[in-house]
């Protein structure tokens, strides 16, 4: 399975692309988007949705996942990202693809083992778990984090589906 993580954000979104293979990961690719914050609001989800598409098409994800947004102090700023993120939810779905949503908490739990752990603690979780993955921004290594929550929580619904039949 081939799954493409997101960690939306207007200014920056970060993805993130693995496949797994029962308990085994791998990772494929990563990279962000970036938007111009001088340009009109509308203009950079355009953006940010033909980047997207384009990074679908040439991933071929079987399913998709999204981390959940906080709510910030400055409600301005979390609407905008919840509109970023709209678009990030948007984009997969538009081409029929699965997408799961997850809470920043359950991520860092699925990957370090802990919901409250910092940043550079989930950095050096992915690369443990992803040899060879070397994101250079933040962003990527959330997204890759993102998609390894999924993959364990699918193959997880998975095994248990088989069991309950």
């Amino acid at each position: 399975m081939r799954v493409m993580g997101f960690d939306p954000g207007l200014g920056t979104t970060g993805w993130g692309v693995i496949e797994a293979e029962g308990n085994h990961l791998r990772h494929v690719a990563d990279g962000f988007v970036e938007t111009d914050a001088s340009e009109p609001l509308a203009r950079r989800l355009a953006h940010l949705h033909g980047a997207l598409a384009a990074l679908l098409a040439q991933w071929v994800p079987d399913e998709a996942a999204v981390e959940e947004t906080f709510v910030n102090r400055n409600p301005l700023s979390t609407l905008k990202l919840g509109q970023a993120r709209g678009v990030v939810l948007l984009a997969p779905a538009l081409i029929g693809i699965p997408v799961a949503e997850y809470q920043a908490t359950a991520v860092k739990r699925a990957v370090v083992g802990q919901g409250h752990a910092a940043k550079q603690q989930v950095q050096a979780m992915v690369r443990m778990l992803l040899p060879g993955a070397a994101p250079t921004r933040a962003d990527a290594a959330d997204a890759l984090a993102v998609a390894i929550c999924h993959a364990h929580h699918a193959a997880t619904a998975r095994r248990m589906a088989a069991f309950a039949r």
